[in-house]
Parts: C-alpha cells; structure tokens; sequence
C-alpha cells in the first residue's frame, strides 16, 4: 500500500508560476525558485487555465517514477477537463503507446521499441550521423556562417531519424516545422500535431503495402503482433521524441562548448572526450525540462501536497538540474547518472545509447570538418524557444572560414 509523509498542502487557491510565459523561456531560474518555494511538490501552469503539480525534489520525484499504485500514466481522464483548443494537448493526449500505457500495455509497447530499436548497430547509425553531417557541412560550409540550431541541429535529427525510419531526405523540412510547433506548445501546437500526424500516417500507409529494411517495418513484423495503428502510435512516439529533445541536446551542448573558449580547446585536442559536455548538458540544462508527467488513480496526499486526481503531475528535470548545481549535490565525475534526464523506473528511456551516440558523433563530425567554429554572440545574449516542456535555443549563430566538404580538416 502506498504511503506518503504526512502533512496536506493544497495549492486549489494558490497563484500557479506560468511556465508557459516568455520569462520562462529567457531565465527559468526564478520559476524553479518560486515553485520550490512552495516545497517539493509546487503549482504551476503549463497553458494558460491548464494547471499542475511541478516536483522539484530529487527524491519525491524518484518516489513519483516508480509508484504505479498511485499514480497513472493515462492521461484520459484529464483530458476530458480541458478543451479541445489547449495547445498543450500535442505533447499530453492519449495515444496507444508506451508513454501513455500501464501494466501489460506498457510492458507490450515497451518490449517491441527495445527489441526494434536493439537491431540498430551502434556503426550503423554512426555511419547515418558522418553522412547526414557530410550533407550538411556541404551546404554551410562555403559560406563561412551558419546557425547551429536551423542549419545544423534540427536538420540533422530530421535526416538521421528519416533513414531510420525509411523516408527520404526530401521529407526532413516537413518533419522538422511539424515537431516544433507541437513541441512549443504554443498557438500553431494544434497544426503542429496534425501535421506531425499526418506525417506518420502517411509513412505507416506505405510500410503496410510495402515493408523496409527500417524501424516502422520491423515494428509492423515484431512478435508482439502491434496492429498498424498501434505501430502509428509507437513511430509517433519514437520518431517525436528522437527528433526534438536529441536536437536541443545537440545545439544546448554546441552553446556551451563554443561559449568556453577554454572548454573547446580541450574537446578539439582529444583531451576531454564530447560525451562530457554533452553528460553536463543533460545534468544542468536538460533539452526535455519538464515532463514525465502522471496522473494520480486518486486524490492522495503526496511530499506534503494534496494531490488530486485527474490533474497533471510533472517533473520538473530542469529544475533538479539547477538546484542540484546551486547547492552542488550533482554528483562527481561528469559521466556519473546523477541526472535523471533519462527519466527512472518503468518508464526510463529505453534508447539513451542510441541518443548519446547520435550527439556525440555529430558534435565530433561537425567540429572536424569545421574545426574554427567561433560564435557570433555570447552565450547570455542567445534567445530561447517558448514552451513549457523544453529547454530549446532559438538559433546559435556562427562563423568560421569558408570550407568545401571535398577538402576535410583533421578527419581520421
């Protein structure tokens, strides 16, 4: 039976700190501050009327993470409370994958995306990162500028997860403009989502006439027997979630390494491997920042909070990121897993290797084709993306001398 510290806390009347603002965006540190203010368990919006519980502790959200007695994946019942309009409805409406599931189902979804995702060879997707750089550095570089984030970070993921998932390069634009609307949460969140489905739907179509060598084909022939619509849900889910955050981990890692001179001398000369920065962006600036929402199965007295059901609960990733540097509990060596921006428990990140592998080799590739990276502003003037969910630059701008991809600097 599920037991909780006692005390009852209940935020019904209290003013909720809107993540969903502008200011968020800019500097989240105040609105961590403000909702851990309010102890482990604070109040929050994530859309304007859309309000949740945001844990800031360590510990009560390893508790949440592992609790399936209390608390509930499915979204379904909150769903039902909001309208149809809330632009946060692309990142948290039901579907039938393994997010959104509990028990058996989630045990089903879970096994085929592992064992799917498990017939990827680690040179195989390094090879579909060198060339998806290879394809971008020759475009950017003979001008001798480029912003990371539209002309390197986005593009790449769309090119990278397209192989894998059997579409062509020419489809990566539509992709990309589809995921980051949804992701922001915004105005164009619902247009966003459709289009992103629409996406899947189409690529479903043509893997059920004719299969691939890629993931969607190997999920529609797993054992587990998904039916094509299960196998939408789970490629909605994979493809969604491989894209955006890998992304805002690339460009959040470039940002940081480019903005310390020092730092990039160091990971240019090989004597600190790119898999340490892109470990520190995990644990201080998490591309995912709030997520791994639950929903309690009833009202349930929680870290001192009266939690009642049908009410999102979320991690606040990107607040444990920053308390735990300000009062330097983040842990030691920079490859420990303080962090737990893989999330934990049943619903950890299935795929954290494949993710690492594909920033860190991108990173590697990038910096050796264009070793002079130089960043055009400083790192507190960079701006970030709206949006309650994630930690996203809006662009990274830099220069370099101009290079033809033909003639490689420092390539093994």
């Amino acid at each position: 039976m599920t037991t909780y510290p006692p005390g009852r806390q209940d935020f019904s009347r209290s003013v909720p700190v809107r993540l969903w603002e502008d200011g968020f965006a800019r500097d989240p540190a105040p609105y961590y501050a403000a909702l851990r203010s309010q102890g482990p368990v604070g109040w929050a919006e994530l859309a304007p009327g859309v309000p949740a519980y945001v844990i800031t502790d360590r510990r009560a959200a390893l508790r949440l993470l592992g609790d399936e007695e209390a608390f509930s994946h499915d979204p379904r019942p909150w769903e039902s409370t909001v309208p149809d309009d809330s632009p946060v409805l692309g990142m948290m409406r039901w579907r039938p994958n393994s997010l959104f599931s509990d028990g058996a189902d989630h045990l089903r979804y879970r096994t085929s995306l592992i064992d799917t995702f498990g017939r990827i060879e680690p040179h195989d997707l390094r090879a579909r990162v060198h060339r998806a750089v290879r394809v971008l550095v020759g475009r950017i570089g003979p001008r001798g500028e480029a912003d990371l984030v539209a002309d390197f970070a986005r593009p790449l993921m769309a090119l990278v997860f397209n192989s894998l998932f059997g579409m062509p390069d020419s489809r990566g634009e539509r992709l990309d403009a589809a995921l980051g609307k949804m992701v922001e949460g915004g105005a164009r969140a619902a247009a966003g989502e459709a289009e992103f489905g629409g996406y899947v739907l189409e690529l479903i179509a043509a893997k059920s006439q004719e299969r691939g060598d890629d993931l969607p084909s190997w999920l529609l022939d797993h054992p587990a027997g998904l039916t094509p619509e299960e196998v939408t849900w789970q490629v909605f889910l994979t493809l969604g979630a491989g894209h955006e955050p890998t992304a805002n981990l690339v460009a959040n890692a470039l940002s940081r390494i480019l903005g310390d001179a020092r730092s990039y001398a160091t990971l240019a000369s090989g004597a600190r491997p790119v898999a340490d920065a892109v470990t520190e962006v995990l644990r201080h600036e998490t591309p995912l920042a709030n997520y791994g929402i639950h929903y309690a199965r009833r009202p349930v007295t929680f870290h001192g909070a009266w939690i009642r059901a049908a009410v999102p609960v979320v991690i606040s990733y990107g607040a444990l990121a920053h308390f735990a540097e300000r009062d330097g509990s983040g842990g030691g060596h920079p490859q420990d897993a303080s962090h737990l921006s893989w999330s934990a428990g049943p619903h950890a990140c299935p795929v954290r290797q494949h993710t690492l592998l594909i920033a860190t080799e991108a990173i590697e590739r990038l910096t050796q084709w264009l070793p002079d990276l130089e960043p055009v502003l400083p790192r507190e003037r960079l701006t970030w993306r709206p949006g309650p969910f994630h930690r996203s630059l809006t662009a990274l701008p830099v220069r370099f001398a101009p290079r033809s991809p033909d003639r490689p600097v420092d390539l093994p």
